[in-house]
C-alpha cells in the first residue's frame, strides 16, 4: 500500500519505528466524556490503529460546550457509540471499537485488558479509577492516567512495579455530614441529597448505613440519645425490605420515612423551637394527586417536579429497583453475600430514586426541590470542566503514551497543568517508585486457574500453606469480606461457586504472622472446568512472596503546609513567593479537590529551556525535563 500523506508526515515526526508501532496498537480508552473527547481525536489523528472505548454515560445538553464530539441531535445517545462516529470522520483508516458499558463489568475481565497495549483513562470518579488501576496492575499493562479540575490538570503513568499507582498515595477523604443533621434536621436540598443516597437507597437497596462514608457517626453528650433513636429506625426499614416484591412494600417505605419518622422528629419539642418544624406526608393523598401522572415525567430532567410527579416517580422507580434486586437475587450466585444495588448517577433507576426521594424530603422540611438534572450534578459531585483545560491534558496523555511506547520510562513524567496568576505553566517531575506499603500495587499476584464446582475453600487454604509456605496465621478475603482467617472457618467445605468466587475474583491472601511477615497475595481466579483426575485448584505461576518492610512511622506536620490528596498525588498550591491565595480562593479549591479528588498545583517547579535531541530513527524528540 502506497504511502499516504498523514502517513508520510506522521512517519517523519515519530519516526520510523514508533509510527509503525503506534499503527500496530490495540488500545483501550475509558471514558469519552471532556478529556475523553479530546484524548480521542489525538489518538485518530496520531494514527492509532485500533481503538477501543468502553463508557456507560449518555449525552447531556450540558455536556455540549466541551465535547466537542457531540452535538445537539446527540442529546440521549451513547457518547462512546457517538463518539466512535464523529472522531472516525478524521482518520478512516484507523478501527475504533465503542462500547457503551460499565468497565467494571466482568465480561471487562483481566484476559480482555491483557489484549491491549496501552490503557488511557479519562474518567471522572474515583471508584472507576481505581477499578481500571487494579485491573491495570493484574494484567501487566501501563495506564495513562489523567484528570482536570478547573484551570487545573494531571497525567500520570503508571507502570506495574516501576512507578507509583494510582491508589499509591492516599486520596482526600470524602467530605461528611453529621449524621443528625442529615436524618433529623436538614436545611439545604444538598442535605436531602445525601440522606437519599446515602442513607435511604443504601439502606433499601445496599449495605449497612455504617457503611456510607457521607454520615459522619461520631457521638457527643448532645447527641447520643439521637443516634440510637435513628439507628432504631434503621433497623425498622431493614425489616420493612424484608417484603420487597410484595403489593404493600411501596406504601411501607413510604409511610415508613415520610410519615412515621417526621412525626417522631416532630414530636420532639425542644427541636423545633428556633426552626420549622417538618410536615408528614400522606400516602393516600398523593397516591390521588398522582392519577394520570405518567412515567414519561422521570424524562423531564430540567423541570422542577411537583409533590404528586415525585410520588409517582419515587412509587416507579422504587418498582423498577425492587425488580432488579430480585432478578439479582434468583439469577445471580452470590454465595453468603446478599445481592445488592449500588448508587450511580449514570443509571436511570437509580438517579430516579434519588431524586424523588430527595425532593420529598425537602417538601417534608420545607426546602427548596430541585430539579433531576441539578441532582445528578449534586448526588454525582459534577463540577465544571473547561475545555481548553482538557485539550492540553489529553494532548500530554499522548506524549507521555509515546515515551511509554518506546520503552523509555525512565523519560516518562508526572505532568501538572497549573495556573500561576494570570500564567499556565507545565510543571513535571520524574516518576516516583511504588509505595512500598500501598494495598493495590505493593503486593504479590498469581493466578490460579479453579474448577469452581469442586474446589473448596480448604482446597485453597491447604495449597496456600503447601505450595506457598503460609503458616497458621493468615486470612483469606474478597474486598471487604473475611472469608477465612483461624477464627472463622465455617466456609472450609464451601466450594467456590456456593461462596460466589467466579471468573475474575479478586481474593487477597493476608499474613498476619508475627515474624517474616509477608506482604499481601492476591490472587486472581480463572473459573476453568478441569479434569476429574486432576487438582480442583492449579496455581498457574509460582510467585516469590517478599517479606513486608516495617512500617514507617508518621510523618512530622509541617508548618502549615498540608498537602492535599487528589487525584492520586500529593500536591500544594505555588503561592510564588509571598503572593497567597484568598480565603475565597482557597475554600473555592479545596471544595473542587473534595468534590472530584482530582487535581490542584504542584509545588516543584522546575523551570528550564526545551531540548531538542535526535531519537536516532528519524524522529524529533522534545526533552520536557
Amino acid at each position: 500500500m502506497a504511502t499516504t500523506g498523514r502517513d508520510r508526515y506522521a512517519r517523519q515526526s515519530l519516526g520510523g519505528n514508533l509510527h509503525t508501532r503506534i499503527k500496530q496498537a490495540r488500545v483501550l480508552m475509558v471514558g469519552a466524556g471532556g478529556i475523553g473527547c479530546e484524548l480521542l481525536k489525538n489518538l485518530v489523528l496520531t494514527g492509532f490503529g485500533d481503538i477501543h472505548i468502553v463508557d456507560l454515560d449518555t449525552i447531556d445538553l450540558s455536556n455540549l460546550n466541551r465535547q466537542f464530539l457531540f452535538r445537539n441531535e446527540h442529546i440521549k445517545k451513547s457518547k462512546a457509540l457517538v463518539a466512535k462516529d464523529s472522531a472516525g470522520r478524521f482518520n478512516p483508516n484507523v478501527n475504533i471499537q465503542p462500547y457503551h458499558d460499565n468497565i467494571k463489568d466482568p465480561k471487562f475481565n483481566v484476559a480482555w485488558f491483557q489484549t491491549f497495549e496501552i490503557v488511557f483513562n479519562a474518567l471522572d470518579n474515583l471508584d472507576a479509577r481505581r477499578h481500571v488501576n487494579k485491573m491495570c496492575l493484574a494484567a501487566d499493562v501501563p495506564l495513562i492516567e489523567s484528570g482536570t479540575t478547573g484551570f487545573n490538570g494531571q497525567v500520570q503513568v503508571i507502570r506495574k512495579g516501576k512507578s507509583q499507582c494510582y491508589d499509591c498515595t492516599p486520596k482526600e477523604a470524602p467530605k461528611s455530614f453529621p449524621v443528625c443533621t442529615i436524618r433529623s434536621t436538614p436545611s439545604q436540598p444538598l442535605h436531602c441529597i445525601v440522606w437519599a443516597k446515602s442513607y435511604l437507597f443504601t439502606e433499601i437497596f445496599g449495605t449497612s448505613e455504617d457503611d456510607a462514608p457521607e454520615l459522619d457517626y461520631r457521638k457527643d453528650s448532645d447527641n447520643e440519645e439521637e443516634l440510637t433513636n435513628l439507628r432504631k429506625e434503621a433497623q425498622a426499614l431493614k425489616r420493612i425490605r424484608e417484603s420487597m416484591g410484595s403489593e404493600d412494600f411501596p406504601r411501607l417505605v413510604f409511610e415508613k420515612v415520610f410519615k412515621e419518622d417526621i412525626e417522631r422528629l416532630r414530636s420532639m419539642e425542644d427541636m423545633w423551637k428556633t426552626r420549622k418544624p417538618p410536615v408528614a406526608l400522606n400516602f393516600d393523598a398523593l397516591s390521588t394527586e398522582a392519577l394520570g401522572v405518567g412515567s414519561a415525567i422521570a424524562k423531564k430532567d430540567q423541570v422542577e417536579w411537583t409533590p404528586a410527579e415525585n410520588f409517582a416517580v419515587f412509587k416507579d422507580s422504587l418498582q423498577r429497583l425492587s425488580n432488579r434486586l430480585e432478578e439479582t437475587r434468583a439469577n445471580a450466585d452470590t454465595g453468603n453475600s446478599p445481592p445488592i444495588l449500588t448508587f450511580d448517577k449514570d443509571d436511570e433507576d437509580t438517579l430516579d430514586f434519588v431524586a424523588a426521594s430527595a425532593n420529598l424530603r425537602s417538601i417534608v422540611f420545607d426546602i427548596d426541590r430541585r430539579s433531576k438534572f441539578d441532582i445528578k450534578q449534586m448526588a454525582g459531585n459534577i463540577i465544571p470542566a473547561i475545555a481548553t483545560t482538557n485539550a492540553m491534558t489529553a494532548s500530554i496523555c499522548v506524549l507521555q503514551a509515546f515515551k511509554v511506547m518506546r520503552e523509555e520510562l525512565s523519560k516518562a513524567k508526572m505532568v501538572f497543568l497549573t495556573p500561576n496568576g494570570t500564567e499556565r505553566r507545565l510543571i513535571t517531575e520524574p516518576l516516583a517508585p511504588p509505595n512500598p506499603e500501598c494495598p493495590i500495587c505493593s503486593v504479590a499476584q498469581t493466578t490460579v486457574e479453579v474448577d469452581v464446582k469442586r474446589a473448596t475453600l480448604n482446597h485453597l487454604v491447604e495449597d496456600l500453606r503447601s505450595q506457598l509456605g503460609y503458616g497458621e496465621e493468615f486470612s483469606i478475603n474478597k474486598d471487604a469480606n473475611i472469608l477465612y482467617d483461624p477464627d472463622e472457618d465455617i466456609n472450609l467445605s464451601k466450594t467456590f461457586s456456593e461462596l460466589g468466587l467466579q471468573d475474575d475474583t479478586f481474593l487477597t491472601i493476608i499474613d498476619e504472622s508475627e515474624e517474616n511477615k509477608k506482604v499481601n497475595l492476591v490472587l486472581s481466579i480463572t473459573a476453568k472446568e478441569l479434569q476429574e483426575e486432576q487438582k480442583p485448584i492449579h496455581l498457574l505461576k509460582k510467585v516469590e512472596i517478599p517479606v513486608a518492610p516495617p512500617k514507617k512511622a508518621a510523618a512530622p506536620e509541617t508548618n502549615g503546609h498540608a498537602h492535599p490528596v487528589t487525584n492520586g498525588v500529593t500536591m500544594t498550591v505555588v503561592t510564588n513567593g509571598s503572593l497567597k491565595r484568598s480565603a475565597d480562593e482557597a475554600g473555592l479549591e479545596d471544595e473542587l479537590i473534595r468534590k472530584k479528588g482530582k487535581v490542584a498545583a504542584k509545588p516543584e517547579d522546575k523551570d528550564g529551556p526545551i531540548e531538542i535531541e535526535d531519537s536516532g530513527d528519524g524522529a524529533i524528540v522534545i526533552d520536557d525535563d
